[in-house]
């Protein structure tokens, strides 16, 4: 069975992220998202929030689970039996950003990292952006899925 972890904060899940989710669980029996908690980071969802605006995106997709996890993302692949962690590449430069943290994390376990670009219409999302437009007050929901909805 080939599992897999995708990794984030999703604050909010944006349409770059479910595009990489929606193609890679093509690829794995088992699709983990898996949202990294950081007690030094100010988000602007909450995790309950950011988990459920996640599974309502995808209810209907039986190989995927939500869950939630401290710490490195390889011992949370190590729990959790996933042999690679999917990657969403926008740009060049995360391309650089994350070879440098696949190279890590190929040094400290044998778990591969497994790359997708993102589609060419959603390169341009990025959650930071999305916090940006909802802070403005601007339609954020054309870069979202429709699970992501703001509470005014």
């Amino acid at each position: 069975m080939k599992k897999a972890v995708f990794p984030g904060s999703f604050d909010p899940i944006t349409l770059g992220h479910f595009d990489i989710i929606e193609r890679g669980v093509k690829l794995f029996d088992e699709l983990i998202i898996a949202i990294g908690i950081n007690a030094d980071k100010k988000y602007m969802f909450s995790l309950e929030e950011r988990k459920s605006f996640i599974e309502e995106a995808f209810k209907d997709e039986p190989k995927i689970k939500v869950l939630t996890y401290q710490g490195l993302t390889v011992n949370f692949c190590k729990e959790q039996n996933a042999e690679f962690i999917l990657r969403g590449l926008r740009n060049p430069a995360d391309f650089e950003f994350e070879k440098a943290i696949a190279h890590t994390n190929r040094k400290l376990s044998e778990i591969e990292t497994v790359f997708l670009l993102t589609s060419s219409g959603k390169s341009y999302i990025s959650s930071s952006i999305v916090r940006d437009v909802i802070r403005n007050n601007g339609d954020y929901t054309g870069l979202v899925p429709d699970a992501v909805r703001v509470k005014k």
